[in-house]
């Protein structure tokens, strides 16, 4: 039987919420004086995903949807190893190229170039590895001279076409994709989902965040359907984006 190369099993993830946080420094050092010590309010927390289990195989392409709020994209920090779980454990088999939040490992004062190299040492490639699909990675962005531009100037759409360009190029067995697939313009989008696809087609795995019921029958076999910090479907993609469409109406 093939192994997972996802794991979760039994995922919860709470954040504390601190109920009184002192504004500035002057504010907490009044507080201070005044004999309160302990100048943050007694925290609660609040569970954004709860006794949440799933495996992913080698080469499935599994979409996981859920209104905002629901947990989706905190459950793919956790994939990735933003995050670490509250209970529960995460176990993952292979390299993971995230695309999480746009900017991620992104230095403001380095050209774009210069991020290309940061960001794939990041990810875990080295330089003579980058080096390798430069070419390619400038070509699929379409910066043009602006790659030797510092990415603090940069458009979030130039952001997601130089992430994208770097994840997308690097050889990681697994793609995790938030919805940043939403920014930029028409024609680069459909550039990135064709060029998912046809990583997929090579047997990559592919996670992908969307709220767009056709991209999850276009492009997924599986999809996961997050509500209420909990799965409530896991199965075939057409019918799972059908489910979401019944959840949010």
């Amino acid at each position: 039987m093939t192994e997972p190369v996802i794991e979760v099993k039994n995922l919860t993830k709470s954040f504390d919420h601190w109920l009184d946080q002192p504004h500035s420094l002057k504010n907490l050092l009044t507080r201070v004086s005044k004999g309160n010590w302990n100048p943050f309010a007694v925290g609660k927390q609040f569970t954004v995903l709860k006794d949440v289990s799933f495996d992913i195989f080698p080469g499935e392409f599994v979409g996981i949807m859920g209104r905002n709020g629901a947990g989706k994209s905190t459950l793919l920090k956790l994939i990735s190893g933003i995050y670490s779980p509250t209970n529960g454990t995460i176990e993952t088999r292979s390299v993971i190229a995230p695309l999480i939040e746009l900017g991620a490992g992104f230095h403001p004062d380095l050209s774009g170039y210069e991020n290309i190299f940061l960001n794939a040492a990041i990810l875990g490639f080295g330089k003579k590895a980058t080096e390798a699909i430069i070419p390619e990675i400038l070509d699929f962005g379409e910066l043009g001279e602006q790659i030797h531009k510092p990415v603090r100037n940069y458009s979030s759409g130039m952001m997601a076409r130089l992430g994208f360009s770097v994840a997308i190029n690097l050889a990681a067995p697994i793609l995790l994709v938030d919805e940043i697939l939403a920014v930029g313009d028409a024609g680069f989008q459909a550039k990135c989902l064709a060029k998912i696809d046809e990583m997929h087609r090579t047997g990559r795995t592919i996670v992908l965040i969307t709220h767009d019921p056709g991209a999850i029958q276009r492009h997924c076999s599986r999809c996961i359907v997050i509500d209420h910090c909990e799965k409530v479907y896991d199965g075939n993609a057409q019918d799972g984006a059908e489910y979401y469409k019944k959840l949010v109406m």
